[in-house]
């Protein structure tokens, strides 16, 4: 696309063989892109109108081509040291903005890596608000974080969600104790919540949008690092929930799918399931 160079008639009156132009003005559309600049000289004597516009359009132009040049730079330095992409300053605001910040290792040999929920992550909010202790898990190849929705079923207590088209989808709750118990402190265990029967009645319509009564296929008891998580598996819905508790927050871990997902990744969805932990 060229240069477009709008000029208008100077009135101007000679003084000594000098020309005092009245005004200039000049419109570009390429000049900061580095394609070639129209040069533009009338000398109309009839008319008492000169325009010379070479050097000052040459100087604009190189003004524009420098400070491309300054952004560029700026993107790649935030390409590479922050370790976005080469869309530089654009992806670094929207991820800030947004709230979403890179969590996810890089793959190990298996193809799974490790997402932990980064420190700088916004947060933070609801009855009895605190700083979200972190939490890890492991997926494997192919899933990949996805925006979450105040409109979700979870509302704004979904921290976050990842999927997979092919194998099947995850969210994780972080909500307030001081919405379900007034007494649990600043350092909640989920055993003081409840027996796993009565944690997953009271916080599994948060996951499922409806009464689990009668859908609890399987539930059990492990501990890592001292800290205790139940763990449940919901048919219909196909679902695995993990849940604990730490500082004034409950946790509640999904992992779901379709039936034919179900039937074909139970094994890689289960694994999921299990590596989460609250660190």
């Amino acid at each position: 696309m060229g240069t477009s160079i709008f000029t208008s008639c100077s009135f101007s009156w000679r003084n000594h063989q000098h020309i005092i132009p009245s005004h200039r003005f000049l419109s570009h559309s390429s000049l900061d892109k580095g394609l070639p600049v129209a040069k533009a000289a009338v000398d109309t004597r009839q008319n008492g109108c000169v325009e010379s516009v070479d050097e000052e359009t040459e100087k604009f132009s190189g003004f524009l081509k420098r400070r491309s040049a300054i952004v560029s730079g700026v993107s790649l330095i935030s390409s590479a040291v922050l370790g976005f992409p080469r869309e530089g300053l654009a992806v670094v605001k929207q991820g800030l903005l947004a709230g979403r910040i890179p969590g996810l290792s890089e793959p190990d040999e298996q193809g799974w890596r490790t997402y932990r929920r980064p420190d700088e992550k916004s947060g933070g909010h609801g009855v009895g608000w605190s700083p979200i202790i972190p939490y890890i898990f492991s997926v494997p190849s192919g899933w990949e974080e996805v925006p979450v929705s105040i409109a979700d079923l979870g509302g704004t207590e979904i921290d976050l969600r990842f999927a997979n088209s092919k194998e099947g989808r995850l969210f994780v709750i972080v909500a307030p104790v001081l919405r379900f118990a007034d007494n649990l402190g600043d350092d909640a265990k989920v055993e003081k919540i409840g027996p796993p029967e009565k944690v997953i009645a009271a916080f599994g319509p948060e996951v499922i949008g409806e009464n689990v009564e009668g859908k609890v296929l399987s539930m059990g008891v492990v501990e890592h690092s001292g800290r205790t998580y139940y763990q449940f598996e919901l048919e219909p819905p196909h679902v695995l929930i993990t849940a604990t508790a730490a500082g004034n927050r409950l946790y509640l871990f999904s992992v779901t799918a379709s039936g034919l997902q179900w039937k074909r990744h139970y094994k890689d969805l289960k694994k999921i399931a299990d590596s989460f932990r609250v660190v």
